[in-house]
C-alpha cells in the first residue's frame, strides 16, 4: 500500500516537471483561443482506428506550434497537414506539423496532442504571427466589447 502511494506520488511529480519543461521550451507568444482545424495524416499510422479520426479544433496556438484535441491518440512524430481557421477572421491558414506529445485527456474518447510547425511556408508564419499579435492587442486595448473585426480595421487604417 506504502509503494502505491509513493509511486502515485512520483508520476504526479513526473508530470509537474513535464509540463515545466514544456513550458519552459515554448518560444514564441501564445494565443489561448479555439479555433477551427480539419487535419490530415501525411505520414503513416501503424494499427489505424477503424473509426474516423476527428480532430476539430486547436487551443493555446503560436508561430510555433499549437495543441490539438480529437478522438484519437495520434503517435509521436506523426506528420499532419492542418488547415486552421481562425477564429476572428474566418481566415483559413494551412501548416504542417509534428506530433510532439500526445495524452488522453478522457481514455478512449478524447486526447490532446502537441504539434510543432515544421515545413510551413514562410507566408503563413507571418499570417499567423500577425493574427496572435493583433489578437492579444485586441485583448490588451479592447473598448468594452468592441468586435474584433472592427477593432482590427480600425487599427489598419492608422498603419
Amino acid at each position: 500500500m506504502k509503494e502505491r502511494i509513493i509511486s502515485k506520488r512520483l508520476e504526479a511529480e513526473k508530470e509537474a516537471d513535464d509540463e515545466q519543461a514544456m513550458k519552459s521550451a515554448r518560444r514564441a507568444e501564445r494565443l489561448d483561443e479555439e479555433n477551427e482545424i480539419v487535419i490530415t495524416i501525411l505520414s503513416e499510422i501503424s494499427a489505424p482506428p477503424q473509426k474516423k479520426i476527428i480532430y476539430s479544433h486547436s487551443e493555446d496556438i503560436s508561430m510555433t506550434g499549437t495543441r490539438i484535441q480529437g478522438n484519437f491518440p495520434l503517435p509521436k512524430d506523426t506528420l499532419l497537414k492542418i488547415d486552421l481557421t481562425l477564429k476572428n477572421t474566418r481566415q483559413t491558414i494551412t501548416v504542417q506539423g509534428k506530433v510532439k506529445w500526445c495524452k488522453a485527456v478522457y481514455e478512449g474518447k478524447y486526447y490532446e496532442a502537441g504539434v510543432e510547425f515544421v515545413d510551413t511556408p514562410e507566408e503563413s508564419i507571418k499570417m499567423l504571427d500577425h493574427y496572435i499579435m493583433s489578437v492579444n492587442q485586441y485583448k490588451n486595448l479592447n473598448p468594452k466589447g468592441m468586435s474584433y473585426r472592427i477593432f482590427e480595421k480600425f487599427n489598419q487604417s492608422q498603419t
